[in-house]
This record gives structure tokens, C-alpha cells and sequence, in this order.
């Protein structure tokens, strides 16, 4: 555990580096007066996801999901069927594969995964930028387990969240991260979510800062855009990767999310999955999140 620093080191980490940033935000406010409806659908759910299965089978395609659960600002140039967002689709083929293959791919197959491979069982072009960063992201995987079980892996961090997310940021470069560690706090909330770890700091991770978070605050009145961002954001033009604009978006809902569960008196983690969740719907998905070409999320 010591090799990845203290239990609650990440979560802190991110924590600190939101709050600093919503204090000196210029392009984002947060309205900690407007209130929002409790509540909303959280875990993951049977029918989408591969959850009938032996332990090792089920942790190891949760980590391959969350592993290439990003591409979000490449979501419109894919071919998906009708009425599904990105994200679903792409879950729906990836628990195919595990259903019809029963568990999926394999740490050595991980490790020699070409984009070919990937775009085959996602339904997409192999030549499609994001296929080709699905595949690296997968190899990444491959090689960090190193020929060992998930489970072993899981077992390495001692029984913490903050632990085994930042094993997989140092290990891995797309889930590298700094100031929010979406996409690997996210893995370790799923994990516990399939029922595949425990982890005794869970409800110390922040909010999975993504685009569709900060969407849902939006549009609930929570935060508060200056115009040029807004109209950036509406008109469909994606904001740079680390730019200032971007950092405060994701940074603004993390430090208002932080507000908002100390009042419910729930866990991060958990209105997170509610605001996730309720973004999917047709009131809000009628309106654009921002977009950003980012393997963060």
C-alpha cells in the first residue's frame, strides 16, 4: 500500500486541486443555494452488464470497461445504433463479447490487442482514431497485469479505493489524471458496484469528473457559465484538454458535488451515479455537454 502513498492520499489530492480551482474560477461559478432532487439510480445494471459470472471473470471485464470508458468528445463520429449514447453502445457490445465468449479478453490477448480487434467487437472502423486509442489503452491493461489475476492486483492495494486507483494511474498512462483521477476512481467504485472488492475508504472518493456530470449541474441551475463558455459549449465546439476553460468545468462540479453530498449526507460516489444516471435522460441529452478530445474521459 505504501508504494502507492496514504489510504485517502488520491482522493485528497483531488479534493485540494478542485476546491483551489473553483475558488479562483473565472469561466465557471457554483450557486451552492440552488438545490437538486435526491436520488436516482446507482450501481450497475445486470441486464447491460456482464455480472453473471466467476469473480475473476466479472472483475476482469469491469477493469477492461472502464478501461476504454472514455472517447466521449469522439462519441459523434461513431456509428451508433439509434437512441443509444456512446457509452451504452459501446457497453452493450463489450457485454456481448463476455456473454457469447464467457468472460473477455484474456491478460496476454490485452496485451497484443490491435485496433482491429477492438473496432470488431465494438461494432466500428479500425481506422477510427478512438479505436486505435482503445486498442493502446488495452495493452496498457495487458501489460500492467503483468500475467497476474485482477483479483491479485485488487488484493495489492489492502483493502483501498485510493490505493488501488492510484496503482492503476501509476501504471497506466491514460489513467494518469492529475486533479481528478476520473476514470480510475470510477474503476474502483465498480468493482465494489459488481461485488468483485471491498474496499473500506469507498466512500471517500470524489465525483468521477467527466463532461455529463457538469452537464447535469448546468442545466439544474448549480453552475453558472460566462457566455463565451456557454455559447462554445451549446454551439457543439470542443474545449482543449487542460485548458483553462475545461479544467474549471470538471474542477467546478467536483468541488459543488463536495458541497451538495455533505448537505444530503451522502456518499460522493453515490451522487455521482445519481447525476450520471439522470443525465442520460431525454431532458437533458437534448442539450449538448462539452465536448473534449481527452482519453480521461
Amino acid at each position: 500500500m505504501a508504494a502507492y502513498g496514504s489510504p485517502r492520499s488520491l482522493c485528497d489530492e483531488v479534493r485540494a486541486h478542485c476546491a483551489e480551482v473553483a475558488a479562483d474560477a473565472r469561466w465557471v461559478s457554483i450557486r451552492p443555494d440552488v438545490g437538486i432532487a435526491a436520488g436516482g439510480e446507482e450501481g450497475l445494471d445486470a441486464n447491460l452488464h456482464f455480472l453473471q459470472a466467476e469473480p475473476e471473470e466479472i472483475a476482469r471485464y469491469v477493469l477492461v470497461m472502464d478501461t476504454i470508458n472514455f472517447g466521449s468528445g469522439w462519441f459523434p463520429t461513431l456509428d451508433l445504433p439509434p437512441g443509444q449514447s456512446g457509452t451504452e453502445a459501446m457497453t452493450r457490445r463489450l457485454t456481448e463479447h463476455a456473454r457469447a465468449h464467457g468472460g473477455t479478453w484474456s491478460a496476454d490477448e490485452l496485451g497484443a490487442m490491435a485496433p482491429a480487434g477492438v473496432a470488431e467487437v465494438l461494432g466500428q472502423e479500425p481506422g477510427h482514431e478512438l479505436m486505435v486509442l482503445y486498442a493502446a489503452a488495452l495493452r496498457q491493461l495487458g501489460n500492467w497485469l503483468e500475467g497476474r489475476s485482477v483479483r491479485e492486483r485488487i488484493d495489492d492495494a489492502a483493502g483501498s479505493a485510493a490505493c488501488f486507483a492510484r496503482s492503476l494511474a501509476v501504471g497506466m498512462p491514460y489513467f494518469h489524471d492529475p486533479g481528478f483521477y476520473k476514470r480510475a476512481q470510477i474503476a474502483a467504485n465498480d468493482l465494489v458496484h459488481a461485488g468483485v472488492a471491498e474496499f473500506a475508504d469507498i466512500d471517500t472518493l470524489t465525483v468521477f469528473a467527466d463532461n455529463l456530470v457538469p452537464h447535469v449541474l448546468r442545466l439544474d441551475g448549480v453552475l453558472a457559465y460566462e457566455p463565451e463558455l456557454a455559447r462554445r459549449i451549446d454551439r457543439g465546439e470542443p474545449l482543449e484538454g487542460g485548458s483553462r476553460m475545461e479544467v474549471e468545468v470538471r474542477a467546478c462540479a467536483v468541488h459543488a458535488c463536495e458541497l451538495i453530498a455533505r448537505t444530503m449526507g451522502v456518499a460522493p460516489r453515490t451522487l455521482d451515479n445519481w447525476l450520471w444516471n439522470r443525465g442520460e435522460g431525454p431532458s437533458y441529452s437534448r442539450r449538448p455537454a462539452h465536448r473534449t478530445l481527452t482519453v480521461h474521459y
